[in-house]
């Protein structure tokens, strides 16, 4: 299979985690997929998430994790789902299709768990679903035209519309053929190495080794108080296995801001577009400060508000609503 053409933008991997800081917290989430049944078929999500504080002085300490097991159909419906800790209405999920109705549905089922680290993940399964059929372009050529790809397709954007989804698809944009139809094939992507810092065991959670055709998303949200402002460090990465036995990734950010500890407004932003698929993704990491003197905590919500459309770009979107949790973990702090 040819490789599809490099772009010379957004091709650089921050690499793994920096060094935990004393008096900080990480909250790491990843969710794995595999397709056990091979291409097209249904597929096992496995997220994993967990906080840890690492305190001034001492040992870090773990305090609070969360995680699930999800059986996704091919047009990315529940079939089923396991949640770590257990609730007693998760299973109300089950027929729930990724995507806005899927976050709406966590809400209205889950939302008196809303800020943990269980939530978090199972808040990302919408776009971690969008995302993971892509690891099969690196191991299949019928990939573009295949089952699992086309049933994915269907189900993003706009009933599988793609046209100004994002800045990405921006209308007449590198992603789309001369045709106008989106361009699955010709996407930019790069070898990438180990999240894991090589001197901090402890700096993620656990994360299983991968080979074959198998993706994973993994977010990292450091947080830390320094002269009376709350500090954030994220990371994002969408990756997988690919048959060399490495891992190359699709989708990475980094992410710095500043936030208010008492208002929890946003005092500054700065977010590097780091891995993207067409040239036109990075744009949308300057449009992302027009969120400066929002507040955090309804980021869940406003983040797409402030950034429909060609004005901001999925996946980081998923990094800045994840922000909303920040203020509630800050209470933790030292």
């Amino acid at each position: 299979m040819d490789r599809p053409q490099q772009f010379p933008f957004a091709r650089q991997s921050a690499g793994h985690a920096p060094l935990r800081r004393p008096g900080s917290i990480r909250r790491t989430t990843s969710i794995d997929s595999d397709w056990p049944a091979g291409f097209g078929e249904p597929w096992e999500m496995v997220g994993r998430a967990r906080d840890l504080l690492t305190p001034l002085e001492g040992e870090a300490v773990e305090i609070a994790s969360g995680g699930f097991q999800i059986l996704a159909s091919p047009m990315r419906e529940i079939q089923r789902i396991a949640l770590s800790p257990v609730h007693p209405r998760v299973q109300e999920l089950v027929g729930v299709r990724a995507g806005g109705s899927s976050r709406r549905a966590i809400a209205d089922i889950l939302g008196d768990i809303r800020g943990t680290p269980a939530y978090q993940v199972l808040d990302d399964f919408a776009g971690a679903s969008l995302v993971a059929g892509w690891i099969w372009s690196l191991w299949r050529g019928d990939w573009a035209s295949g089952p699992q790809r086309g049933a994915q397709q269907s189900t993003a954007g706009r009933k599988g519309v793609m046209n100004d989804i994002c800045t990405g698809f921006t209308t007449g944009g590198s992603a789309f053929k001369a045709d106008g139809t989106p361009d699955n094939i010709n996407q930019s992507f790069t070898e990438v190495g180990p999240l894991e810092h090589p001197d901090d065991a402890a700096g993620w959670h656990p994360l299983p080794f991968q080979e074959g055709p198998k993706k994973r998303r993994a977010r990292r949200l450091d947080l830390w108080r320094e002269n009376g402002v709350i500090m954030v460090d994220a990371g994002f990465q969408d990756s997988g296995s690919n048959p060399a036995g490495g891992r190359t990734a699709i989708h990475e950010y980094r992410l710095y801001a500043e936030i208010d500890p008492v208002t929890s407004r946003l005092l500054a932003l700065q977010a590097l577009p780091l891995i993207l698929p067409y040239r036109e993704c990075p744009g949308a990491s300057v449009k992302a400060t027009r969120l400066i003197g929002s507040d955090v905590r309804e980021f869940r919500d406003s983040v797409v508000e402030a950034l429909p459309s060609t004005l901001g770009c999925t996946h980081l979107n998923d990094v800045l609503r994840a922000l909303a949790d920040v203020p509630s973990l800050a209470l933790v702090l030292p």
